[in-house]
Order: structure tokens, then sequence, then C-alpha cells
């Protein structure tokens, strides 16, 4: 049992051609569905990117915790999510995504390693285990994290 120690609250009016807010007003935005989707255009945010988003800030918060109980030195890491959206086999429809982490001043195995155990501690990818396909891509790159 999880107890919570911080709980947000958004709404959204309008599904995929609406709106979205959270209760304290810091998040309004309009949403639209994305024009590969059969939108209009891509000038509105869509649920994908907002998930892509937290999965990437979440997940690099997970990671910098790894890399902090592993004693390990790196540079600024980043995390870039890619969420898909596409039909299931039962044609509901389903995500897909990667996560592609820079991990700049170390070893290739060791971001490996690392990227595998912050998989394990984030919460959106614990969320996620079992019912979305999720690849882990690592890089360590310097230039990446800039």
């Amino acid at each position: 049992m999880i107890n919570a120690i911080y709980t947000a609250t958004a709404t959204a009016t309008g599904g995929r051609n609406g709106k979205v807010t959270s209760s304290d007003g810091v998040l309004d935005l309009e949403v639209r569905i994305p024009k590969e989707m059969g939108g209009a255009n891509n000038d509105y945010t869509n649920p994908e990117q907002l998930f892509a988003a937290g999965y990437a800030a979440c997940f690099d918060s997970a990671l910098s915790l790894i890399i902090k109980r592993n004693k390990v030195t790196t540079r600024m890491t980043t995390v870039t999510a890619h969420v898909g959206i596409g039909k299931d086999e039962a044609e509901g429809f389903g995500l897909v995504v990667t996560l592609e982490a820079n991990i700049p001043g170390v070893e290739q195995s060791v971001a490996d390693d690392l990227i595998a155990q912050a998989h394990q501690v984030c919460p959106y990818s614990n969320a996620t285990r079992g019912n979305v396909e999720v690849t882990l891509k690592t890089t360590t790159n310097e230039l990446a994290a800039q």
C-alpha cells in the first residue's frame, strides 16, 4: 500500500479536442488530436506529449537517485521519452514507449546498468510495467547533454 505524499489533480474537458487544467491552475492547456491521427494540425499539445514529459522528468529523477545511491560521478543527465499510440490486437488503443537516457562521463556498460536500475524505481515505469512496452536506450555522449 502506498501512502501518497503528494497528489496531483487535473481535469479534462472535451477529451482530445478540449482543455486540461490542474487544480492549482498552473497547468492550463488546450489539447487537440495530432495531425497524424486525423487532427487539423500540430499546434497544440496532446495527451501523449503530456505523458512523455511526465515520464521523462520522473525517469530522470529516478536516474539521479540511482546515480547517487551507486556513488557514480556523471555530468548532467538527460532523458527523452518517445510515447507512441496505436491500435492493439483487441481493437482498443495502447501505448509504446522508448526512453533514451544520456549519461555523460561514464562507460556505456555503467550507463546501461544505471538506466536498468532507474527503470525498477521510477513510478511511471512501475505503473506501466506489464501494460506498456518500454524500450531503454543509453548514450554517454557529452554533446547530447547540452
